[in-house]
């Protein structure tokens, strides 16, 4: 990846509709070349998709949580995974290291509706052995956009 496709990355992530003659003037390509830049870093896997980024409280989404499930043992993995994949509510899943097997991030409406997701949905999955449940009270910032300077921390 070289200078020009770290700038699309960085212009992308800032406004993913941004027109190829913008993108292209910005970086100081063509639209032709900056379109294919971009076709290549798809093609490559770096940008994985483009999606529409939607405010959850505006459609009622009020709470977020944060869910750390444990399991039992790792043959139990395969049937909670299916679980996370259809619940529409997990924003995020990560396999992570420590005392837990797996971090949720969880947007609902209401406590009752995260009562629902981890009481009735996760925890009655044979091999939840535990889950911890916190609360968003407020956001600060939330983020898509990946750090690229990696060179701002080197010495």
């Amino acid at each position: 990846m070289d200078p020009y496709d770290s700038k699309i990355l960085q212009l992308l992530s800032q406004n993913a509709r941004m027109k190829w003659a913008d993108l292209a003037a910005s970086i100081g390509l063509s639209a032709p070349a900056a379109a294919e830049r971009v076709s290549r870093l798809m093609d490559q896997g770096v940008i994985k998709h483009f999606s529409t980024i939607v405010d959850p409280e505006s459609v009622g989404c009020d709470l977020a949580a944060f869910v750390a499930v444990s399991l039992e043992r790792p043959e139990h993995r395969g049937k909670f995974l299916a679980l996370i994949e259809k619940l529409a509510e997990v924003q995020e899943c990560h396999h992570i290291a420590g005392d837990d097997d797996y971090l949720l991030k969880v947007r609902c409406r209401n406590t009752k509706d995260l009562d629902r997701v981890v009481s009735h949905e996760i925890k009655s999955l044979p091999g939840i052995i535990r889950t911890k449940t916190t609360i968003v009270m407020d956001t600060i910032k939330e983020s898509t956009e990946v750090a690229l300077q990696s060179h701002k921390f080197s010495s």
